[in-house]
């Protein structure tokens, strides 16, 4: 029977999900996992979007008092009746996601702070006439709920001490310790050093955090996620009771995103098994611990739309949704060396690469080998085993992040032709005026000057998009041409169309990779393969008149053009 249940597109809260019958794949273990072998402080790591903040709320549904058991219905960890008889509803939580603090300003991301811990206080309202809580107690506890309307934004003592106070002033209510959760614990700091405060936002975490996790006897425990983990240094300084649960870890390896089995049924539970393999190809190849891992987000967007269209493309979802900022600095400091390692990566091929168990934001960017650890902890990269010397083996996961790397080297290409405007307006101009010649020339420069794809034993696909990727950047110098790649024409799909707007020119551009180094019999397949499948038809229907066919035809270096 295929499942009627909503599929929760965006929706990260667990009793939302579980209380409006949204689709929900089980990781309530979790809850078992943590409560027998987490520390007093857990961090976990993971990339964006691999459903930190779902569990987060899963958490909290449970520990907190007055818990509603109907939530657990059916879950794995209401089979553990001790379990849930013992911890179920049992202790009052502080719940705080950080994801939304940023700011141009450390006062606007301060503000957000102090916002968001009197918004959660004042979920305690009952402590305002607790009869367990003296007169000083409350009018501590009415200041730390005047934060959220920036009474006391710019008091960082009533802001830094807060979370302890409240932790404390609910143990001293309930009589029980206090479980304090804190998702995306990293954003503000990556906010912070993107806009120029990052000193003053990590003496304020490490204030906040010292207080609440490392000098509080009302804390039973606490859980915190992030995307990379900050040097016990810099944020967690003297707090020994802390214990990380990263990418690389065995322990919960399978709690953070969607397993082979999980992804097989939610597509039998919709009628879409057949889309198995299309779903792994893009979607899977994260390796946490030792388990294989897909991103849930995209999972759960792709399944949702082909519940109403079958025949829907898989989408780069993730890539679209997630910050690249970080990634965009390091490409503007990629070298020759670097960028050679990359194609690589786009190849199919492995690099082995020291990772840095831990980093902090104002000393990343002092070396460029710094890149491979951001680029593995941030979902961009995973690996595929170790080296005798330690060394991850690292590739890129899947065909949705190989996408993202692909436009990476298009936007090189456009930093390129900006600084060489005079030979890209050669090359151009070569293209209209029927200069096979020339193009080859100035093509094929660009090839030794910046390519060094190795013959790899990877898909001839995956190659000719390489050099696909190359041309389009530089032709993109002409920004009054209406360029379209793999555009459907005809009764198939072009590498490339160019509508020249000037003198109504259209020109057809298809790309091959000569897999045996013959150049002219690629060129002559090339050009062919236009004339079978009509090409210029879309050309033709947007009002173009004159036509010029291209066949290019590339070989590791070099490259050969028919017109």
């Amino acid at each position: 029977m295929v499942s009627t249940l909503k599929l929760p597109v965006g929706i990260d809260s667990f009793e939302k999900i579980r209380r409006n019958n949204f689709y929900y794949i089980d990781k309530t273990k979790l809850i078992e996992q943590l409560v027998e072998t987490g520390g007093e402080v857990t961090l976990f790591t993971r990339p964006r979007r691999f459903g930190k903040t779902l569990n987060m709320s899963m958490l909290k549904a449970f520990f907190e008092t007055g818990a509603d058991e109907s939530l657990f219905d059916g879950l794995y960890i209401a089979q553990n009746k001790a379990l849930c008889e013992e911890h179920m509803g049992k202790y009052p939580v502080i719940f705080l996601s950080l994801k939304s603090v940023e700011g141009l300003k450390y006062e606007d991301a301060i503000y957000r702070i102090t916002e968001l811990i009197g918004m959660e206080a004042e979920r305690f309202g009952f402590l305002e006439d607790s009869e367990y809580l003296s007169e000083n107690e409350k009018k501590r506890y009415k200041a730390i709920i005047a934060l959220k309307d920036g009474t006391n934004a710019m008091d960082e003592k009533v802001l830094v001490s807060s979370l302890q106070i409240l932790s404390q002033l609910l143990y001293k209510h309930f009589g029980q310790k206090t479980v304090i959760l804190i998702d995306e614990y990293d954003v503000p700091l990556d906010k912070a050093f993107q806009n120029g405060y990052y000193k003053e936002m990590v003496s304020l975490i490490r204030g906040l955090f010292g207080m609440a996790l490392k000098t509080n006897e009302s804390l039973q425990f606490a859980v915190l996620t992030g995307c990379l983990r900050i040097t016990k240094e810099s944020i967690f300084t003297g707090l020994n009771n802390f214990k990380v649960m990263s990418i690389l870890d065995a322990r919960f390896d399978e709690q953070f995103g969607f397993t082979d089995n999980e992804v097989k049924k939610i597509l039998d539970d919709y009628d879409l098994a057949s889309h198995f393999e299309e779903t792994k190809e893009w979607y899977d190849g994260y390796h946490f611990g030792k388990a294989d891992i897909y991103c849930p987000w995209d999972v759960i967007n792709y399944v949702d739309q082909l519940k109403y269209d079958k025949t829907a493309e898989p989408q780069d979802f993730w890539s679209n949704s997630s910050g690249n900022a970080i990634v965009r600095r390091f490409i503007d400091m990629a070298d020759v060396s670097t960028k050679t390692e990359i194609e690589r990566l786009i190849a199919g091929e492995s690099i082995e690469k020291d990772v840095a168990p831990e980093l902090t934001y104002d000393e990343i960017y002092k070396s460029i080998e710094n890149l491979w650890s951001v680029l593995f902890t941030t979902g961009y990269l995973t690996h595929n085993g170790r080296t005798e010397s330690g060394k991850y083996c690292l590739v890129i996961p899947n065909r949705e992040i190989r996408n993202l790397f692909v436009k990476k080297i298009k936007e090189w290409f456009s930093d390129v032709s900006k600084s060489d405007g005079k030979t890209l307006e050669e090359l151009c101009s070569a293209f209209v005026n029927e200069d096979a010649q020339k193009i080859e020339q100035i093509y094929g420069e660009y090839l030794w000057n910046t390519i060094s794809i190795r013959d790899t034993a990877v898909a001839k696909e995956k190659k000719e998009n390489f050099y696909h990727g190359i041309l389009l950047g530089l032709l993109g110098y002409k920004s009054n041409w209406l360029i379209k790649s793999n555009a459907e024409s005809g009764i198939g799909y072009s590498d490339i169309l160019v509508e020249v707007p000037t003198n109504r020119t259209g020109i057809v551009i298809e790309l091959k990779y000569a897999e045996d180094g013959d150049l002219d019999a690629a060129c002559d397949k090339a050009l062919k393969q236009i004339e079978e499948k009509d090409y210029v038809a879309k050309l033709k229907q947007d009002g173009m008149d004159n036509f010029i066919k291209y066949g290019i035809a590339c070989f590791k270096k070099v490259c050969k053009v028919v017109c």
